[in-house]
Formats: C-alpha cells, sequence, structure tokens
C-alpha cells in the first residue's frame, strides 16, 4: 500500500473539513506572503529614492509632504521659493553643501510629473540615456523609461504639459511651447523612470505664457535690467535657449554659459522654484544642525528624508503590525482546524485503520498516513495562499502605479517564501502528530469487536 495515495484518499473522503482547513490556512499564510512583499518592495522603492539626499529646502508645511513630493513624486508640493534666498545653497564654495539640486514643478504629461532641474538630478540617480541625449535647451525634454513605455513616446515627439497631476483636458496649456522628446532614459528601477525632465526656464515659461505674467515687466519699476530680456515683454515661444538677443552689457561670464548651453538661470529675479535637493560634504556638527538653523532663521523648510521616511514607516507600522496579527491568528485557527479534522476523521475510520492493521500494516505505517494527511493539508493551503498573495500584490501593484506612480509587482519570489513553505509543512505535521499517534496505538481487537 502507498501510504501518499492512501492519504490522498482519504483527505478526499470528507471533503468539507478538508476544504475548510485548506482556505483558512491559505488566508493565514497567504497574508503573511503578501505583508513580506509588501515591506520589502516598498522599502526597496523608498531606499532606493533616497539617492544620498541629506536635505530638501522648500516652502514652509509639513515636512514629510515636503519630502514625499520632492524625492518621491507622490504628493503636492508645499509652495514654491523665492529664486533670490537660495542663492546661498547654489554657492560651489559653501562650506557645507556638495552638491545642491533645484527642483520646479507645477505640470504634469498624463498624471506623470515634469520636472524643472539640471543635469545633477541624472546623476542622483546615476541614470543613463538608452536614446537620444539629455535635454540641452529649452522645451526639450529627457523622459523616464516608464513614461517613454507606457505612451509609446519617441524621439522628435511633441506634447503639451497640463497643469498639476491630474489627467484633465481642461487644464493642458494648449496655447503653450509644446515639450519635445530628445531622450529617454534607460531603466533605473528609481524615480527617474516615472519622471519628465526638462530645463528649469521651460517650467517658469510655460506658466508665463498662461497666466500672461510678464517678469520683465514686473520689475521695471525697480530699475532692473535683465540680462537678456526685451523691457518690452518676454516672448516665451520665441526665446531660444541658446540663441536669444544677448544685451551689449551681457557679461562675459554668461556667454560663455550661454556657449555651453547652459543659461545663468539662477540670476534671473522674480523667478520661484519648488525644492532644492542637497548633498551634504560630511557629516559633521555643523552638518547635522544645518536643517535646524535653516528652520529657525529663514523663511524657508529644511526637511531630513531618513527621518521623515522612518516616520512613514512608523505611522503604516500600526497598520501593519495589526494585519501581522490577524495573519498569524488566522494560521493558528487553521492549525487547530487541521487537528479537529484529523481528529474528528479517525472516529469513522477506526474500523478501516483496524483492518488495516490487521492485514499486515504495522504502527509506523498507519502513523505515517495520517501525518502526510497534515502535510498534504497544510502543503495544499500554502500554494493556494502564496498564488493569491502574488495575484494580490500584482493587483496592488497596478493600483501603485496608476496613483503613485510606484511599480509593485506580484511575480517575484523572495527568500523569505522558502522560510514560509517550510514553516507551513511543520505546522501540519505537528497539528497531525496527535491523531497519527493516536491511530497508531488502537487495539484492534477491541476496535473490531465493537463493530
Amino acid at each position: 500500500m502507498n501510504p501518499l495515495k492512501l492519504s490522498w484518499k482519504s483527505i478526499w473522503h470528507r471533503p468539507l473539513p478538508a476544504i475548510l482547513s485548506i482556505l483558512l490556512f491559505a488566508l493565514g499564510t497567504g497574508l503573511v506572503v503578501l505583508l513580506f512583499h509588501l515591506n520589502a518592495q516598498l522599502q526597496e522603492q523608498f531606499e532606493r529614492n533616497l539617492a544620498e539626499i541629506d536635505l530638501v529646502v522648500g516652502a514652509k508645511g509639513s515636512p514629510l509632504q515636503l519630502i514625499l513630493a520632492s524625492m518621491y513624486q507622490v504628493d503636492a508640493p508645499t509652495g514654491n521659493i523665492p529664486l533670490d534666498k537660495t542663492k546661498a545653497f547654489f554657492n560651489p564654495k559653501h562650506p557645507l553643501i556638495k552638491n545642491a539640486v533645484p527642483i520646479s514643478q507645477g505640470d504634469s504629461y498624463k498624471t506623470h510629473r515634469i520636472i524643472g532641474t539640471d543635469h545633477s538630478y541624472v546623476d542622483l540617480y546615476n541614470g543613463q540615456i538608452e536614446e537620444g541625449k539629455l535635454w540641452e535647451n529649452d522645451f526639450e525634454v529627457s523622459l523616464g523609461a516608464a513614461v517613454a513605455k507606457k505612451f509609446n513616446l519617441k524621439i522628435g515627439d511633441q506634447f503639451n504639459s497640463s497643469h498639476g497631476l491630474v489627467d484633465d483636458d481642461n487644464l493642458i496649456h494648449e496655447d503653450a511651447h509644446p515639450f519635445e522628446v530628445v531622450g529617454i532614459f534607460a531603466k533605473s528601477g528609481a524615480v527617474l523612470d516615472q519622471v519628465i525632465l526638462c530645463s528649469t526656464p521651460s517650467v517658469w515659461k510655460v506658466h508665463g505664457h498662461e497666466e500672461g505674467h510678464d517678469h520683465e515687466s514686473e520689475h521695471d519699476h525697480e530699475g532692473h535690467d535683465h540680462e537678456g530680456h526685451d523691457h518690452e515683454g518676454h516672448d516665451h515661444e520665441g526665446h531660444d535657449h541658446e540663441g536669444h538677443d544677448h544685451s551689449e552689457e551681457e557679461s562675459k561670464e554668461t556667454q560663455v554659459a550661454e556657449a555651453a548651453g547652459e543659461t545663468d538661470w539662477k540670476k534671473t529675479p522674480g523667478q520661484e522654484i519648488t525644492a532644492i535637493l542637497i548633498q551634504l560634504k560630511n557629516k559633521s556638527y555643523q552638518a547635522l544642525n544645518f536643517a535646524r538653523n535653516i528652520n529657525e532663521n529663514t523663511e524657508l523648510l529644511a526637511a531630513t528624508p531618513a527621518i521623515e521616511i522612518n516616520r512613514l514607516y512608523g505611522m503604516m507600522g500600526s497598520g501593519e503590525d495589526i494585519l501581522e496579527v490577524l495573519a498569524y491568528v488566522i494560521v493558528f485557527v487553521s492549525i487547530l482546524s487541521i487537528f479537529f479534522s484529523l481528529l474528528q476523521s479517525l472516529q469513522s475510520r477506526k474500523t478501516e485503520l483496524a483492518l488495516m492493521r490487521s492485514m499486515g500494516g504495522s504502527k509506523g505505517f498507519i502513523f505515517s498516513v495520517i501525518l502526510l494527511e497534515g502535510a498534504i493539508l497544510a502543503l495544499l493551503g500554502l500554494l493556494i495562499g502564496m498564488l493569491l498573495a502574488h495575484i494580490g500584490i500584482q493587483l496592488i501593484g497596478n493600483y501603485f502605479e496608476s496613483s503613485y506612480r510606484y511599480q509593485i509587482t506580484g511575480w517575484r519570489w523572495l527568500r523569505q517564501e522558502y522560510f514560509v513553505i517550510l514553516l507551513g509543512i511543520t505546522i501540519g505535521l505537528i497539528a497531525a502528530c496527535w491523531p497519527a499517534w493516536k491511530a497508531s496505538t488502537t487495539d484492534i481487537g477491541e476496535v473490531l469487536i465493537e463493530n
């Protein structure tokens, strides 16, 4: 007699208790696996997008909101900050700052954020161009891999931006200068995949055109003579990043920058940016107090990503702990279900087991048959639970991608799942031990006399 075949037939001789035990075990283990995946993949995404950024400076508001909006692109910005209040951060001789990356937000393309910045943003995520080149002139954009793939955008394609992060035709800047795709990044697995990058003046010009706002005329009454601007008005559509009309009084330094394809936009008066991503030179005492000094002595907000992300983990942790406790409760109930299912099965199988013993079946054989039943129930529950968990993770991943632009996949295997399988089968064997021992020690003569 094959004990495995006999165990399988014995399980489905009474299908309802078996199905209940399998479903309970599947629910518990599936929830555990789902939590493992969510925790691991979200943590990986957050850590990957930290990009060694030590500080984010922006408008006053919620520090966590500033971090989420500026680094993770999943929230609205806290506001904009005047460019003239940020000059110190971009000073290459600053004693504490190694790198300061400006970002300007406000527009999107089909809910994917358009970010005005410089090429140092790409370096934060070790971005590599797969096709085309990095943007150089205004209204040129380089796309993240996911954006290009999702909308089938190619080099040379043009599009108009929308205000905010809502995909609404009424919010499209139809009269503004269109953006042109000049580059597509290779897939990085970071937030770079989900964004559209352009020059900072491009963001200004889109909004300047939309609002009919003439930045030059705003400051004429203050006696400012802006470099490269026309006092009669700023022609946003005709302005070329490399070839606009230069004033005779323009400095030699700016002319050199223009020839190199880099506008000295940081000196443009009256403009604003959204935030600055800062990497510090070291973790000295002064550096550690840098954020506090900014918060106490300026109108700006400085937030530390590591601290705020730990706060976010703390807020998520309470809900995760509750789900984890629930998962373990369900697993415990499923153990009891397997135990009582096998124990109840013995009551109706005493005669069958006694006959098996009388036909030469040993105590060890009977013990192994019942033990295998527990292992099979647990294994079936594990397989169904893990399958449901991976499907559930994929569905959650689709929601995260559409709502937050974060990629979470259910078609991935974690090392912890080997532990879940081993533990699950062990639990099934432990649950079957007492019924198996009781079945193997049943008095054959007594059972046969009673029947």
